[in-house]
């Protein structure tokens, strides 16, 4: 099946905010418990929750105003251009931060969603929207993020094919196992598996 859509994460993936989540976590005496700080943040008492959103929106201004591109995400967006592929940027982060980013580093995505848009990841919500919006079948599109939520989301939406990058061992946990992936190191090796996938062999 052809490929027609590439849905990719943000932070971590093409971008890197310099946030350290567990710390942030640590400072609100929130457990990680492999779901998104959101979801936490909802859970937990009044006051907790207030300090911890204004704190979650001043951190994220900061890493969207110092953060770095990831090397390889214009060769990556640049390969799908090529290929005419349509690009979703789907983030939990805010659609401040998101477009902060995306000016910075002069990233261009046929559609953005964030969590202002859309429930975040795990829900498959923004998935299932940006199918809808491309018109194409979950069989055609291509996930690509660092994190579980990004793989659960996906594979809820119906997406079989997920390239996962660098992800960290803490979040590779809550992976489930009966969900295939690809694996990549960096985003080279992600625009290796992507041009394979593009090709018609989705092996690997």
């Amino acid at each position: 099946m052809q490929i027609k859509a590439a849905l990719l994460d943000m932070d971590g993936t093409v971008f890197d905010s310099k946030i350290d989540w567990v710390s942030l976590r640590g400072e609100l005496g929130i457990p990680w418990d492999g779901r998104p700080i959101l979801a936490q943040l909802q859970e937990a008492p009044p006051d907790v929750r207030e300090r911890g959103l204004a704190l979650l929106h001043a951190t994220e201004k900061a890493g969207a105003e110092n953060g770095e591109l990831i090397p390889g995400a214009h060769e990556l967006l640049g390969l799908l251009t090529h290929r005419a592929v349509r690009t979703a940027l789907v983030t939990n982060n805010s659609r401040r931060s998101a477009e902060a980013v995306l000016r910075r580093c002069n990233l261009s995505f046929d559609l953005v969603l964030t969590r202002d848009d859309v429930p975040t990841k795990p829900e498959p919500t923004a998935f299932l929207h940006a199918l809808k919006v491309f018109r194409v079948d979950p069989v055609e599109a291509v996930a690509i993020g660092d994190a579980h939520l990004d793989l659960i989301a996906a594979h809820r939406a119906g997406i079989d094919q997920i390239i996962l990058i660098g992800t960290p061992a803490r979040m590779i946990e809550h992976i489930p196992s009966n969900v295939a992936y690809h694996v990549a190191g960096d985003l080279v090796e992600a625009r290796q598996i992507l041009t394979h996938l593009l090709q018609g062999r989705a092996g690997g």
